[in-house]
C-alpha cells in the first residue's frame, strides 16, 4: 500500500474497529453459509480470533490437502486457522499482515490452535509486511500452490503490483483464490481518499473492468468469477456519499497458466468429472458458469480444458479432444457486467 493507505488500514482495523459489529456496511462481512467442512473447521478457531475477523467472502478453495498457501492480509488469522485444518499437518500456510494489533492477536493463539488440531507442530506462520510490497518479504518465487486473500486487496493503492507479485510467487498451475469488493464504475478520487470509505472497503473498490485488465496484464489470462453478491450499504451517510455507484462482493480464481486465450474459444473439447474432490462428491463447481456432474461428459472451451488439466484438479477429470480444429467462440461469453443483480437471470456460457 502507499503510506496513506497503509496508515489508514492499520488505524481502522487496529484501533477504530473493536469487532465486526463496529462495521458500518456489510462490505467486510461474510453472509454465505459455509460448507460443512469449513463450518467444522470454524468451530476449532479461537473465539477472540473470530471476533476480530473482517472478510467479504469464503476463501476456502477445494483440493488443498498438503498444499503450501499464502494468505494476503491475514488479519486476526481466522482464514489461516481454517485452512490449516484443510491442508492438514503436511501442508503449510503463511499469513502476511501489516496491522500490528491483528498480527499480535493471530500469533498469540498459535499454540492453542496447534493443540486444538492435534498437530505435532504448527503448520501456520505469520509474518509482518505490506502486501503492496511482497517482493520485499523474502518469499521464494514460484513456491506457493495457492494464494488467498479476503477483502484486503481493495485497501491497496497499486493493485496491479499485487497481482504481478502474486503471479511471481505462484507455482505453474497455481491459483489466486480471493474475495474482494468491486464497483460497477470507477470510484472518484474524493471517495477513494475518504478514510471511512477506505476502511469499509468501498473507497478502494476496483472497477471490475479495470480488475480484468490488470489481472490479464499480470499474466492471469482468464479470470474466473466464482460467486458474487450486491453489497448493502446500511449506513445512510455512507449510502448518500457513494450513490449512485453499485458495489459487489465477489470471489475470483486466477490460474497461473501461460498461453490462455482472451476469450472462450470452442475446439469441440469435453471433460468428465471422475469425482474424488472432498466436498464435491456429486458435482464440482469450478466457477459461476461451470458445474461438472460426476460421470457426465460436459463440453468446455479450450481455456477450461487447460485450467482443469494443468492445475491440481487434473487427475479428477477425463479429457476428450484436442486443439486441432477451432469451431469459433462459445455463445454467451460477452463483456457485460459479470455480477448478478436482483433482476438478473443467469446467462449461458461455455
Amino acid at each position: 500500500m502507499d503510506d496513506a493507505s497503509l496508515t489508514n488500514a492499520q488505524d481502522y482495523y487496529g484501533k477504530v474497529l473493536k469487532g465486526s459489529g463496529d462495521l458500518r456496511t456489510d462490505a467486510c462481512c461474510t453472509t454465505d453459509a459455509p460448507p460443512p467442512a469449513v463450518r467444522r473447521a470454524l468451530a476449532n478457531v479461537h473465539d477472540e480470533v473470530r471476533a476480530r475477523y473482517y472478510g467479504c467472502g469464503l476463501v476456502a478453495p477445494p483440493a488443498i490437502e498438503g498444499a503450501r498457501i499464502l494468505d494476503l492480509g491475514s488479519g486476526s488469522g481466522q482464514d489461516c486457522y481454517v485452512l490449516a485444518q484443510l491442508i492438514g499437518p503436511t501442508g503449510q500456510i503463511v499469513g502476511v499482515d501489516g496491522t500490528p494489533e491483528q498480527l499480535e492477536l493471530a500469533r498469540s493463539h498459535l499454540d492453542w490452535h496447534r493443540d486444538r488440531f492435534g498437530y505435532d507442530r504448527s503448520n501456520v506462520h505469520f509474518i509482518g509486511g505490506d502486501i503492496a510490497h511482497l517482493g520485499e518479504l523474502d518469499l521464494e518465487p514460484a513456491s506457493f500452490d495457492v494464494i488467498v486473500s479476503n477483502c484486503v486487496i481493495n485497501l491497496v493503492e497499486d493493485k496491479a503490483a499485487v497481482f504481478g507479485a502474486v503471479h511471481n510467487l505462484l507455482k505453474p498451475g497455481g491459483e489466486l483464490f480471493f474475495s474482494d469488493v468491486y464497483a460497477d464504475r470507477r470510484v472518484p478520487d474524493a471517495l477513494r481518499r475518504d478514510p471511512v470509505l477506505h476502511g469499509e472497503c468501498l473507497g478502494g473498490a476496483l472497477y471490475w473492468g479495470d480488475f480484468l485488465r490488470q489481472a490479464k496484464a499480470a499474466g492471469f489470462g482468464d479470470p474466473r468469477l466464482v460467486a458474487d453478491r450486491p453489497l448493502i450499504v446500511g449506513d445512510p451517510l455512507v449510502e448518500l456519499a457513494v450513490a449512485p455507484i453499485r458495489f459487489f462482493s465477489a470471489t475470483w480464481r486466477l490460474f497461473k497458466l501461460d498461453g490462455l486465450e482472451s476469450a472462450c474459444e470452442d475446439y469441440g473439447q469435453a471433460v468428465r468429472y471422475r469425482g474424488g474432490i472432498s466436498g464435491f462428491e456429486k458435482a464440482f463447481v469450478l466457477d459461476k458458469h461451470h458445474t461438472f456432474e460426476v460421470g457426465r461428459i460436459t463440453p468446455v472451451c479450450g481455456n477450461t480444458w487447460r485450467i482443469l488439466q494443468e492445475s491440481r484438479f487434473g487427475l479428477s477429470f477425463e479429457y476428450f479432444g484436442d486443439f486441432d480444429r477451432h469451431l469459433g467462440i462459445f455463445k454467451g461469453c460477452g463483456t457485460d457486467l459479470p455480477f448478478s443483480t436482483p433482476t438478473d437471470s443467469t446467462a449461458a456460457c461455455c
